[in-house]
């Protein structure tokens, strides 16, 4: 039955049980990316009434000479470079201590998975009261190291690094899952050749986890980039919906969101949207181009 070839009955069965799925699509994701690269030429237009009057390329020169928006992609380059990385190598550690432990295992596994599905509001406001600069904790914690108070998120220097690390955190449960379905379905063989040829742990972990765990951290990493480019909510509520002291967590997601829902700039709005999803496309290419080298399947 596999060698049949396929019928206009079996096709059209087939697109029939991919119709509810492709509407979504369409309606959900195609359509909006279309709307938003023809909005981006919009220089002149009525949102409520939907009329255009002029269309050209201003939107993206406003772009190109705008300092926020300089900031804002030099903020979220800073923020993916800060993240992913963190995120791939703390979730991988957590994760082979995880797939050693025995006892209470389940436990350990839905603490950490705890943070990925709670309200992003909810885990501001604790990070909140971690960061306080009179009370906080982490503030106390540094204090046995001699390290004098530090206002977490009045101050532009360390804002950004508060965000990393409460995304970071936010992000683990996911990731260690992923990990963990990766470092079960590695076959115990591997690691008693490896054994045999008089690897010890350490070149265990390099010459036979890593390369079989490859595609999890292609996976993770594509996730965390497309995730990373893409940060407002955190944002918004670890600074009461500000971007930050002195914009210094000013995304370009969140530049987006001022010029739309504040200013009314729909066009530059849109152009922003449009250079977004160009950066990730290029990002996602190359890690595609480089999984064809590097990721064993």
């Amino acid at each position: 039955m596999l060698n049949e070839k396929p019928t206009l009955k079996s096709t059209g069965k087939a697109l029939l049980y991919l119709l509810p799925m492709l509407i979504i699509t369409i309606t959900f994701n195609i359509y909006p990316i279309l709307k938003s690269f023809i909005m981006s030429f919009y220089t002149k237009y009525d949102f409520f009434r939907d009329i255009v009057s002029q269309y050209g390329f201003d939107n993206f020169k406003f772009l190109f000479s705008d300092p926020d928006f300089h900031i804002a992609v030099k903020n979220t380059l800073i923020f993916v470079i800060g993240v992913v990385p963190l995120t791939v190598i703390i979730s991988l550690a957590i994760a082979l201590l995880l797939n050693r432990i025995t006892w209470l295992s389940g436990l350990f596994r839905t603490v950490y998975f705890l943070p990925f599905v709670t309200s992003t509001v909810a885990i501001a406001q604790v990070w909140h009261w971690i960061y306080n600069g009179d009370y906080g904790l982490l503030n106390y914690f540094l204090s046995f190291f001699g390290v004098n108070a530090i206002s977490w998120l009045e101050s532009p220097h360390y804002a950004m690094l508060a965000l990393i690390i409460m995304s970071v955190w936010k992000n683990l449960g996911f990731n260690i899952v992923l990990f963990l379905v990766g470092l079960n379905n590695i076959n115990e063989r591997y690691y008693q050749a490896a054994k045999i040829d008089g690897a010890n742990t350490w070149h265990q972990f390099t010459n036979v986890t890593v390369p079989l765990l490859s595609p999890i951290t292609f996976l993770v990493s594509v996730n965390g980039v497309i995730g990373s480019f893409k940060v407002f909510d955190e944002i918004f509520a670890l600074f009461n919906g500000t971007p930050g002291p002195s914009k210094s967590a000013l995304t370009i997601v969140y530049y987006l969101y001022q010029k739309f829902y504040t200013e009314w700039k729909y066009g530059i709005a849109a152009a922003s949207g449009v250079v977004l999803f160009f950066m990730i496309l290029l990002v996602t290419v190359f890690q595609l181009w480089y999984s064809k080298r590097h990721v064993h399947y």
